[in-house]
C-alpha cells in the first residue's frame, strides 16, 4: 500500500509541475526560490514541538493546499495559484520520499517511520 500511496504522489507531482508550466512558463526562478519554503514550517517547533507537528502538516497537507489551489485559478489570485502548485510539488515529492505528515514525532509519519527510526516499520 504505501508503495501505491507513492505511484499516487509520483503522478500529483507530475500533474503539479504541468499545471506550473501551463500556468507560469517563465517563472522557474520563483518555483526555485519556494520549492523547499513549507519546510520552513518545522521552525515552529521553536514554540513547541506539538505546535511544530501541527504546522509542519498545515503547510504539507494536501486538501488544504488543493483548495487555494482551487481558490486561486476561480478568484482569480496568480500569486496564490503560484504558490499553492509549487507547494503541492513539494508536498507530493516529500510523499515519494516517504516524509509523510508527522504523527506524535518528527521521524514518525503516516507513511511510517523515516530516519533512523526505519528499523520500526518492521515492527508493525
Amino acid at each position: 500500500m504505501k508503495n501505491l500511496l507513492k505511484l499516487e504522489s509520483l503522478g500529483l507531482f507530475a500533474l503539479s509541475i504541468w499545471a506550473y508550466i501551463a500556468f507560469f512558463p517563465n517563472q522557474w526562478g520563483t518555483f526555485a526560490w519556494l520549492i523547499l519554503a513549507p519546510d520552513l514550517s518545522f521552525l515552529a517547533i521553536i514554540l513547541s514541538k506539538k505546535i511544530g507537528l501541527h504546522v509542519y502538516n498545515l503547510f504539507h497537507h494536501q486538501g488544504l493546499i488543493a483548495l487555494t489551489i482551487i481558490l486561486g485559478f476561480y478568484w482569480p489570485i496568480p500569486l496564490l495559484l503560484q504558490i499553492s502548485i509549487i507547494f503541492m510539488a513539494h508536498s507530493t515529492i516529500d510523499r515519494v520520499l516517504g516524509y509523510g505528515l508527522k504523527l506524535e514525532s518528527f521521524d514518525h509519519t503516516h507513511l511510517g517511520w523515516i530516519g533512523k527510526s526505519t528499523f520500526k516499520n518492521d515492527e508493525q
